[in-house]
């Protein structure tokens, strides 16, 4: 999953939600470097990639992707997938999405330091172009296409993915639709687990 799912299936304490957003700039076990719920938020991150990326139903997005991107179909349905997110907030908070995005922006600022190097050149760039809300449209998911293509010296071509995203929109936010409603209670269940072992 992306940014914003991730951010969402933390719950509502701030430092596990801060853990959850940076945890893939934490390798291996340096993540016990840093607070216990900063700890606990890299081990949900974690276990929530581990169950999307075996499960079946993710499984056929990225089928849809193979044969244009290859390896990348997986990234790009984490986007898309973000994407439905964030176009169906309504049926998944009560809180609306830009005051949410920005309570979340206003966790990073006031947590700014303890951020790992990487998210402390991404944090201010996200904010500045408040990449969250943005992935509501389709054109925000062409804005983080567009990036992810030059991060790989335009090898991926995921820039052009919104072409699959447009022809099959339907089928993709069907399959997230079902998908999410088994990875919310997935996580719901190992947030109480980590809980539990960190006695958070």
């Amino acid at each position: 999953m992306n940014f914003l799912a991730h951010i969402y299936l933390s719950g509502d304490d701030e430092l596990l939600t801060i853990g959850n957003f940076v945890a893939d700039g934490i390798r291996g076990r340096k993540y016990k470097l840093y607070p216990e719920k900063i700890q606990a938020g890299i081990l949900l991150h974690r276990a929530i990639d581990t169950f999307t990326d075996a499960h079946p139903i993710f499984r056929q997005s990225t089928k849809r992707l193979h044969k244009n991107y290859g390896h990348y179909s997986g990234v790009i349905v984490d986007i898309f997938y973000d994407h439905f997110l964030a176009k169906n907030w309504r049926h998944y908070s009560n809180i609306p999405l830009a005051k949410y995005i920005d309570h979340f922006y206003q966790s990073l600022n006031d947590n700014f330091e303890i951020l790992p190097d990487r998210f402390k050149h991404l944090a201010p760039l996200m904010i500045e172009g408040n990449w969250l809300l943005s992935y509501a449209k389709i054109e925000g998911i062409q804005q983080v296409l567009n990036g992810m293509n030059r991060r790989t010296k335009g090898k991926s071509k995921m820039n052009e993915a919104t072409k699959e995203l447009k022809e099959y929109y339907s089928e993709f936010e069907h399959e997230f639709t079902l998908f999410f409603e088994e990875l919310r209670a997935y996580s719901n269940s190992k947030l109480i687990e980590l809980k539990k072992q960190f006695q958070l």
